[in-house]
């Protein structure tokens, strides 16, 4: 049910995306998401939003850029208000119902499912890797060198991915 919400509301977010403003924040009221976590989906957008909103601004009109710039927002808020709200196995159950008909071309579902959950869990993993060289580097005194912060974290990175391919081989998922 969830997903064909989802589904109208992105197709009516295309169409008309600062009338769906108002859709969207009665459903984040309506699932009682707190208006702190609401805003915590979209900040990471803000910078984004300002630049393309400028150059639509330049390019398309004041109008058409208010139009991007509300759809972006809206669409991302919606994936982020799923996202509070669905189990992650209650997503891959559907994604592999979705997908179930490219068996007939050789897509196998369970598998794209396992890839979309690697990395749902990867990327809190490598968050952390990144959290956890940074700390190391401010206690070293070693500032704030973009270069010094990559080569530790692709190691970590290199390390973490070995070890999870390993560890699925050895439950048969390399078949």
């Amino acid at each position: 049910m969830k997903l064909l919400l989802l589904t109208v509301l992105l197709a009516l977010t295309v169409r008309y995306p600062v009338p769906m403003l108002v859709p969207l924040l009665s459903l984040y009221l309506l699932a009682r998401i707190p208006w702190r976590v609401a805003l915590a989906q979209v900040r990471p957008l803000w910078m984004l939003l300002l630049v393309t909103g400028a150059f639509q601004v330049l390019t398309l009109g004041w109008v058409r850029a208010v139009d991007i710039v509300c759809g972006l927002l809206v669409s991302v808020a919606l994936a982020g208000l799923v996202t509070l709200t669905t189990r992650v196995n209650a997503m891959l159950d559907v994604l592999v119902r979705v997908l179930r008909p490219l068996r007939l071309v050789g897509v196998d579902p369970t598998r794209v499912a396992l890839l979309l959950a690697l990395t749902i869990r990867c990327v809190p993993m490598l968050a952390g890797i990144v959290t956890a060289v940074r700390e190391a580097q401010l206690a070293r005194g070693a500032g704030r060198n973009p270069l010094a912060l990559a080569v530790p974290v692709v190691i970590r990175t290199l390390r973490a991915a070995d070890a999870l391919g390993e560890a699925l081989t050895a439950r048969g998922a390399d078949d």
